[in-house]
């Protein structure tokens, strides 16, 4: 029988060894390029949150200030404009001792008369608690319907003299689909236990007493954004037969019409009313995890069927 011989066992040895050592290697520097990008990934990550996260620190609070509120966009329960925040923001202002007047800068389109006459109310109590303290309203671009709710609250209204003011009125908007459905060859199946239960189903012909009940839910929503604005605005209202029409104006003209006080803004108020040029903002406003779960919650799990009947069907009071 053959043997190899010892040197070659040897060199077959160190060979494998060497590949071996080689491999492991190549696997430690894997592993420590994978570590690094996983950090570096992390340390990214962590500078974007940073950036983007409002971690809630209070300003500077130990001198005299005017302390600002921000209402901007669509005043809805899950919108950043909510009555949840701005009256979190309202009363931590209003508590401030070194805050000598409130600016609440609005910029609303409108949206929820629930929502408007939530903050409305608290407005209404904190100057009543707080006497010395005055709340101002600054309307930049626009300030309407809901907007216009929340803003009658105030002491005075400052305005732009292009802002636009107004549209006192609410309005109940959907779709009707009913001609579509015939012409395409759709057959509406829809079961209720009490009569109106379908209350202006957008797939089923419109009933005269329910849109009249509609009407009527609109017109005593009406009513009270109207004795707000009177109540809020008192004698400064030159009230014609438009005011209330849903018609809106221009900062200069609600002024002449008593809608609105002055012209000025942020700066100028807090500078030549109030008094303390110093602005600090109280405004709340989201956090990151907050925004993804309004953005991922309920909603994004509706079926579309669902989303379209109750939208054309309802698509809120405002």
């Amino acid at each position: 029988m053959n043997y190899p011989e010892p040197n070659e066992q040897g060199w077959e040895r160190r060979a494998l060894e060497k590949l071996a050592f080689a491999a492991l290697e190549a696997q430690k520097k894997q592993h420590r390029w994978s570590v690094f990008f996983k950090a570096l990934g992390f340390a990214y990550l962590m500078v974007v949150l940073f950036a983007v996260v409002d971690w809630g620190v209070s300003p500077e609070h130990k001198e005299r200030h005017t302390a600002l509120v921000t209402l901007n966009g669509v005043i809805e329960a899950k919108g950043e404009a909510n009555a949840e925040h701005l009256i979190a923001a309202l009363n931590a202002a209003f508590d401030e001792k070194n805050a000598v007047g409130v600016v609440l800068r609005i910029n609303s389109p409108g949206g929820s008369p629930v929502q408007s006459g939530l903050v409305n109310d608290e407005i209404r109590r904190l100057r009543a608690k707080y006497p010395e303290k005055p709340l101002y309203v600054v309307i930049e671009d626009i300030c309407a319907s809901g907007g216009y709710f929340v803003a009658a609250a105030a002491d005075k209204i400052y305005v732009n003299k292009a802002s636009i003011v107004g549209s006192i009125g609410v309005l109940m908007d959907g779709f009707g689909f009913t001609g579509v459905m015939d012409k395409v060859g759709v057959e509406r199946r829809l079961l209720t236990a009490g009569e109106n239960k379908g209350f202006m189903d957008p797939f089923s012909p419109q009933v005269a007493g329910q849109k009249a009940h509609a009407q009527a839910l609109l017109a005593d929503i009406h009513k009270q954004f109207i004795d707000v604005v009177r109540t809020g605005r008192g004698k400064r209202l030159k009230e014609t037969p438009e005011m209330f029409s849903g018609l809106m104006w221009t900062g200069a003209q609600s002024v002449e019409m008593g809608l609105a006080d002055d012209f000025g803004s942020i700066d100028s108020v807090a500078r030549d009313v109030i008094q303390a040029e110093k602005v600090l903002d109280y405004s709340v406003k989201d956090n990151i995890a907050e925004r993804f779960a309004k953005r991922l919650g309920a909603g994004a799990v509706q079926g579309f069927w669902k989303v379209l009947s109750e939208n054309a069907a309802f698509g809120g009071v405002r």
